[in-house]
């Protein structure tokens, strides 16, 4: 029988064959998943012996990991600021440089009771969820088009204990109504990589994350521009629009703001020191 130590070097020696990035940490964090404990306690288990049960499903995980098929799908989930999520393939992973904009939101509305804020574009519930969370006194409505990406929503909030926020589908590419009510602050992480651009993706986004959460299938402006019209209208004065932008989109995205009447608009770099929040005050 295989021993923990040598099932991760076994799995490592593939995954690394297949061009897999952190073959070493993506082949400890599938065993870890299966034995149920964090990474870091795999190292108290080396010289543990696998049961069959779980050799046979570490080598299906590991089999779907050399066919690029992302951990996060195989587990079925991730952290997002503090929460677990289920995610699938009917939603986009959240990244951890969403978290800085959530972050960001969170420092600006801790003090400001009762804001209600709008999420564009939901997938998983990530932003939504979180906001609810942190902001306890927020209301927040978050929309997006798919059906099977709202039941994920809906499932994560309730595993997270989150209350104070409403999932609806909603296609803001088609003119959506909201019956006269507006919002304090409106939030979006758009589709917003190019037709160009997604060609060049690694594999683990084009085969299996769904195309239209990643892609605008246009320039990679569509989105911005839209929300933006959209939020001009939508928005209390003095109310914020925030985004999650691409790698040389910050001056593109600001001008859109502009010409929908925002100002004081602000550029937040992430942890890689590139351009990745952006957000502006409708006056």
């Amino acid at each position: 029988m295989l021993t923990v130590l040598e099932a991760i070097k076994l799995s490592t020696e593939y995954l690394e064959k297949k061009g897999i990035e952190s073959a070493r940490t993506n082949a400890e964090l599938l065993l870890a998943h299966i034995l149920n404990c964090s990474r870091l306690d795999l190292y108290l288990k080396f010289d543990q012996p696998l049961k069959q049960n779980e050799t046979d499903q570490y080598r299906e995980y590991i089999a779907r990991r050399g066919k690029y098929e992302p951990l996060q799908y195989i587990t079925g989930t991730v952290d997002f600021f503090g929460l677990r999520l289920n995610v699938d393939s009917s939603v986009l992973i959240p990244r951890p440089e969403t978290e800085l904009l959530v972050e960001i939101i969170i420092e600006q509305y801790k003090e400001i009771p009762n804001t209600k804020i709008l999420d564009i574009g939901t997938g998983s519930g990530n932003i939504a969820i979180a906001l609810a969370k942190y902001l306890e006194n927020s209301s927040v409505v978050s929309i997006d088009v798919n059906d099977s990406a709202l039941d994920t929503a809906k499932q994560n909030a309730g595993l997270n204990d989150v209350h104070n926020v409403e999932f609806i589908q909603k296609d803001i590419l088609n003119n959506v109504d909201f019956r006269g009510i507006v919002f304090d602050l409106i939030v979006s992480n758009p589709p917003y990589v190019s037709s160009e651009e997604y060609e060049q993706l690694q594999k683990e986004i084009t085969e299996y994350e769904p195309r239209n959460a990643v892609t605008d299938s246009e320039d990679g402006l569509k989105f911005y521009k839209k929300i933006s019209g959209f939020a001009s209208k939508n928005l209390t004065s003095g109310g914020k629009l925030f985004f999650e932008i691409g790698i040389g989109q910050s001056q593109a995205v600001a001008d859109i703001l502009r010409e929908n009447g925002f100002t004081e608009i602000q550029i937040q770099k992430d942890y890689q020191l590139i351009d990745r929040i952006i957000y502006g005050i409708k006056q």
